[in-house]
């Protein structure tokens, strides 16, 4: 399989005063489909709507009124896609628009769904074009910035690479734009949180994601055994180099362990809506062990959640250990808590397991 996901961000594809930048969105159409005609299948995630309504609004400034930002998305959108329907078609290609919003990966009908749109566009020989659905987000579901959604969507159809085009070449030891001393960092084998403070950095007037929000999109990516490469979204050609071989940018080193596809989809998909404190022993179990959850280990439970709701597991200091789907809602928990399985049913009334996350449906962040 060589099924590969390209980010293209808002600074890549728009400016604040002229709108939508038609060669550069040519040149990349051009990259993309020669991609495809060497085999890969590609899936395209693109900003850029709100870039193109602000120019068609008038505005100078990256609107911080969510109505205001709807209303550009909605605007913005049409013209994106057009210009990506007609770059494309120069090249014998067809594309597809593909809307999402953080509730289609939080609910796992609508992952599923999501999931075979996708696959039947790429059967067909059709080249999505995945945006956020910028036109009816709301702060509770909107993703932020589409490097969050571009890492759903690498795990969401599992793809084998992820590729993210930014305005600079890649990740530095230092900010480029501010000093001659900058290193590039061309290979990572882990992320650790001193490289994240590295990428710390705001966004750009256009963009929503600086190069912290690319690094921990490649986070979330390589846990599901994807590899990601940061490169320079301005240089023709830069792709199909980097796919028959050559080394540009930045690369993420995939995680040789990978989450199944369920697994995957409840550490990055699901939306915790709690958390439950567990004792040592309990935090051995979940760890070392391989264990189920045991109301047993169960010291504290917060937060407001239903049976099948994903909730954190945190150990005694507070820090996050695991995820999981839980069998039995946040009330019935708390009057569970630190008692035996045999004791459920005595308490509750019912017993729907005796586990109160069971193994296959938790996840160890």
């Amino acid at each position: 399989m060589k099924r590969i996901v390209i980010k293209i961000g808002s600074n890549i594809l728009a400016d604040e005063a002229e709108g939508l930048d038609a060669k550069r969105i040519s040149s990349i159409a051009s990259d993309v489909s020669a991609l495809q005609d060497m085999g890969y299948e590609i899936v395209v995630v693109s900003s850029g709507a709100v870039a193109a309504g602000m120019k068609k609004l008038g505005l100078t400034k990256k609107p911080k009124d969510i109505q205001l930002k709807q209303a550009s998305a909605a605007v913005g959108q049409s013209s994106l896609m057009w210009a990506y329907e007609k770059s494309f078609a120069e090249h014998g290609k067809k594309v597809a628009q593909i809307l999402l919003t953080r509730d289609d990966f939080s609910d796992h009908k609508r992952y599923i769904n999501s999931k075979n749109t996708i696959h039947t566009l790429i059967s067909y020989g059709i080249i999505p074009v995945i945006n956020e659905n910028d036109t009816v987000a709301t702060d509770e579901i909107k993703f932020g910035d589409n490097d969050l959604l571009a890492s759903l969507v690498a795990g969401l159809i599992t793809a084998e690479r992820l590729i993210i085009l930014s305005d600079v070449e890649g990740l530095f030891s230092s900010d480029p734009k501010k000093g001659s001393k900058a290193r590039l960092i061309s290979s990572v084998e882990e992320i650790t949180s001193e490289l994240e403070s590295l990428a710390e950095g705001a966004g750009s007037v256009v963009g929503t994601g600086g190069m912290f929000s690319k690094v921990l999109a490649a986070k979330r990516a390589v846990n599901n055994g994807i590899t990601v490469n940061i490169i320079s979204g301005r240089t023709s050609g830069l792709l199909i180099s980097l796919l028959k071989g050559n080394a540009h940018g930045t690369e993420f080193k995939a995680q040789k362990e990978k989450l199944s596809s369920r697994k995957g989809w409840i550490v990055h998909g699901s939306r915790a809506k709690g958390s439950l404190q567990l004792d040592a022993g309990a935090v051995n179990a979940l760890l070392l062990g391989g264990k189920s959850l045991l109301p047993s280990g169960i010291q504290k439970v917060s937060g407001s959640f239903e049976t099948g709701d994903a909730v954190h597991c945190v150990d005694p200091e507070g820090k996050k250990i695991a995820k999981g789907l839980s069998n039995y809602s946040s009330s019935d928990i708390k009057k569970i808590i630190g008692r035996k399985t045999s004791e459920i049913e005595k308490i509750l009334g019912y017993k729907y397991s005796d586990e109160v996350i069971h193994r296959d449906n938790l996840a160890v962040l």
